[in-house]
């Protein structure tokens, strides 16, 4: 039988996920595979390289520089996140990203990602760590309309979140039995369409499908939700999400709102270790 873990995006919210994937690794916590969207890529990468407390360290740390985030990265790049800041000096420099520890961790780590052209999403394993993963993992981030598009082997890309926000189906496809599935909105919450939807067609106009795919996307959204509770109720996946609406903006700059958020997720993580143990180990479900 083979577990897994699959990490919604949600850009800082993200933060509620590294604070359950903190606690996981500190008591033990080992999957087969994880599958990461947008943030759940960027930020459940330090989930392989066993490296806990990474993700709100440098958050906290950088999220007020200009050169991490900023309307003058935007207009100057075509970026909001600066790329030589959060993808070269942060994890080759200012707060290492373990490559070594990655690739020695036999899990397998996957990234979803949109292509521009088509719309439809493209799954990637990333089990290097090197800087080819990274790109698929900034890809995988890439937001539209405040990111560039972003080639890599062949493909054109942008954030995963467009085409499928929870691959728990696809995930299953490749053999993963039973998964935990961390969320980064509360129970009940349900997708609306978006009232900017002419505007984001209009500024992506160059990509079409990327147009179509947000038009449709609360309604891919709330469809992933439905599957997520249909297999919760069946005992295949275990589904882990913030106790309370998620009081931050995706673009979160107060380091205090963030830790905030982090220990969020950290205390429901200890409040279901003992459930999410069992859930992983009973073979029965």
């Amino acid at each position: 039988m083979k577990t897994g873990l699959v990490l919604e995006g949600g850009a800082m919210r993200g933060m509620y996920t590294a604070g359950v994937l903190d606690v996981m690794m500190e008591n033990g916590i080992k999957v087969d595979g994880a599958v990461g969207v947008s943030a759940g890529a960027v930020f459940g990468c330090n989930y392989k390289s066993g490296q806990i407390g990474r993700v709100i360290r440098y958050n906290t740390k950088y999220c007020r520089d200009p050169r991490y985030s900023s309307l003058g990265t935007l207009i100057k790049t075509g970026d909001l996140y600066g790329v030589d800041f959060c993808y070269h000096m942060i994890p080759e420099i200012l707060d290492p990203f373990d490559q070594k520890a990655y690739e020695e961790n036999p899990m397998d780590f996957y990234v979803v990602c949109t292509d521009v052209h088509t719309g439809r999403p493209i799954y990637h394993l990333c089990n290097k760590g090197d800087a080819n993963d990274i790109l698929w993992m900034r890809a995988s981030a890439s937001m539209p309309i405040v990111s560039k598009v972003v080639s890599v082997d062949g493909y054109d890309l942008l954030d995963g979140g467009i085409s499928d926000s929870i691959p728990v189906s696809w995930f299953m496809r490749q053999g993963y039995d039973k998964s935990i599935v961390i969320l980064t909105r509360h129970d009940g919450y349900r997708k609306k369409k978006s009232k900017f939807t002419p505007v984001i067609r209009a500024l992506m106009k160059k990509y079409p499908a990327i147009g179509k795919d947000m038009e449709q996307r609360h309604l891919k959204y709330n469809a992933s939700i439905s599957k997520v509770r249909k297999l919760e109720r069946q005992g295949k996946v275990f589904v882990i999400q913030p106790s309370s609406k998620i009081p931050i903006g995706r673009t979160e700059k107060d380091p205090e709102k963030l830790r905030m958020v982090y220990d969020m997720g950290r205390k429901d993580a200890l409040s279901q270790l003992k459930k999410m143990k069992d859930f992983l180990e009973n073979e029965d479900n």
